[in-house]
């Protein structure tokens, strides 16, 4: 696209500012479907006085091992502690390295470095955005200790492959599932593909409480006697030290407000995958396709869609944020600067160019609500500024298709959910 055709249409922005705003994230909807019953769960707890690691914490943590398979759970106080506790339980010393992706969120990585190990970072696969194993072998050395793919946006990582790498070559497995909580691979949920499973319940996640939380599972057992050890100072009994560990315990709270959310995922799950379908369908619709990357979705993964992450090229996506923003769309670029890029790990030496399909990422991704409780009447006013920012024909807001439909929020939980215990 020439200049004067991208300020054609930066000029015609005014015709799509008075839409109806589309936030890029509203957890109203979740809040209004589950909020009372939130509410009472906080006041019965509050009533406890057992704030901290109380029965709540023990029944969220079995319940999340069952949804996600494996044996054990361990809660955390957030999703960045989850993979510190990961690494300290796997016995990361200092000069150790781990295997990460560069495209990802700062925590992957933070947790390396705070233990003084090496993040030695791996370029992503061009479709999938996650770890590539092909890239994998090449960064081996003597010094590696594990591999922490993370399953980003919502979709695993080819965990088959990673695997198998790992085996061979004596490797811990780390998931950084924190955005891919319900995700599958080949059937199987995220949290029991690795050794060690993490997850967040930050707001903004698929599974997010009402502040912070995280979770890790394991079939391990010794892994997860260390993991509660490490915790809460290493401490068991109380006031006796069998090891240095930290002050990460999840409190009753949240424990307790996610339970009752846990009920309703897979419902909510569902919606993302049909906004999903549904934007795909009216992006060919629009002759978007041939103008933006729509996300790809694996064969042997089951996508929960914690974004919906296009990529724009020929240098037009910070121009299509702004369209976007007068039109009243919330986006969100995830992520601007990759890791190895980032000044704290200047030292590490990843000169520009060094991991390009990560680069070439950073500078064209652009996210767009998915949220569920996002109505399709929303995803036609995304759609449409999309295509009068690209000059594509609109679509019908007729919602005759068979996807446009208001998707809303289940007021019950669905049968086939793990209930959560009687308190």
């Amino acid at each position: 696209m020439s200049k004067d055709s991208s300020a054609k249409k930066m000029d015609s922005k005014t015709s799509v500012s008075t839409t109806t705003p589309v936030p890029l994230l509203d957890l109203g909807p979740e809040y209004d479907a589950v909020g009372e019953q939130i509410e009472r769960e906080i006041g019965r707890v509050i009533q406890s006085r057992q704030f901290v690691l109380g029965p709540d914490c023990q029944q969220l943590e079995d319940e999340m091992a069952s949804f996600c398979q494996a044996q054990f759970g361990i809660g955390c106080a957030s999703g960045s502690d989850a993979l510190l506790l990961s690494l300290m339980a796997m016995g990361l010393a200092p000069g150790d390295e781990v295997l990460v992706p560069s495209f990802t969120f700062f925590a992957t990585a933070s947790a390396v470095w705070r233990l003084g190990g090496k993040p030695v970072f791996v370029d992503i696969d061009p479709v999938t955005y996650n770890i590539d194993p092909a890239k994998i072998g090449e960064a081996i050395t003597e010094r590696t200790k594990a591999i922490i793919p993370v399953h980003l946006f919502g979709q695993c990582a080819d965990m088959d492959r990673i695997n198998a790498i790992a085996s061979d070559r004596g490797l811990h497995v780390t998931e950084d599932a924190a955005q891919a909580i319900g995700a599958t691979y080949q059937g199987r949920p995220a949290g029991s593909l690795g050794d060690i499973g993490c997850f967040s319940f930050y707001p903004t996640k698929n599974l997010g409480g009402v502040g912070d939380g995280g979770m890790l599972t394991t079939s391990d057992e010794k892994l997860a006697d260390r993991l509660r050890l490490l915790r809460d100072h290493g401490m068991q009994p109380r006031y006796h030290h069998a090891m240095v560990g930290i002050n990460s315990r999840l409190d009753s709270m949240q424990a307790a407000a996610l339970r009752i959310k846990l009920l309703y995922l897979a419902s909510w799950s569902e919606q993302r995958r049909s906004n999903a379908a549904n934007y795909a369908e009216l992006f060919e619709k629009s002759g978007l396709s041939d103008h933006l990357r729509v996300p790809a979705t694996d064969d042997a993964a089951g996508h929960v869609w914690n974004q919906f992450t296009v990529q724009v090229s020929h240098g037009q996506r910070d121009a299509l944020r702004l369209y976007l923003t007068a039109a009243r769309i919330g986006t969100e670029i995830y992520y601007p600067i990759p890791l190895h890029r980032q000044a704290c790990f200047s030292s590490l030496g990843y000169g520009e160019g060094s991991l390009p399909i990560t680069e070439q990422a950073a500078r064209e991704v652009l996210s767009l609500p998915i949220y569920p409780g996002l109505t399709s009447q929303q995803q036609v006013i995304v759609v449409n500024a999309l295509a009068q920012f690209f000059g594509c024909q609109r679509v019908s807001d007729d919602l005759e298709s068979s996807r446009a439909r208001i998707l809303t929020m289940p007021s019950r939980p669905d049968d086939d959910l793990p209930r959560a215990k009687s308190a």
